[in-house]
């Protein structure tokens, strides 16, 4: 019996943007770490790479014109949550930044996880979330 899951963890999470020079430095900001990876070049980059959160999880922006040709413009589909350890504190500060709320902060039963989302200023669903398992498997 294999004890490897079919899906192994997350590999790279991508973001298309319109302006990626706009979208890098708006995320930059945010993480508080510059992108460790720009293709062409840094100054007209067409995809770029920032490692993050405990595990240096791949988070990608990616140009738009090559977004899959049936991705739909606004908002929505699945939403990928990042565990914060503060979520009042992390969603204003997505909002300071200039995100719009997606979903509010919202308790989901009585068991301690709490989850919210946003929509960048590029038009991608950021999800955050309090998550006790999270916080088990990786310390506080």
């Amino acid at each position: 019996m294999s004890t490897k899951h079919f899906l192994r963890g997350m590999a790279t999470v991508n973001y298309f943007a319109d302006n990626v020079v706009a979208a890098r430095d708006w995320y930059s900001e945010l993480f508080g770490v510059e992108a460790y990876f720009q293709m062409p070049s840094r100054d007209n980059p067409a995809y770029i790479e920032f490692r993050v959160g405990d595990d240096a999880d791949e988070f990608g922006i990616i140009d738009r014109k090559y977004a899959p040709e049936g991705m739909q413009k606004a908002p929505g589909g699945a939403i990928l949550l990042w565990h914060v350890d503060d979520i009042e504190t992390a969603f204003a500060r997505l909002k300071a930044l200039g995100a719009t709320e997606y979903d509010p902060i919202t308790k989901r039963g009585e068991t301690g996880f709490v989850t919210a989302s946003v929509v960048d200023p590029f038009g991608n669903v950021l999800g955050i979330m309090y998550n006790p398992h999270y916080v088990e498997l990786h310390g506080a």
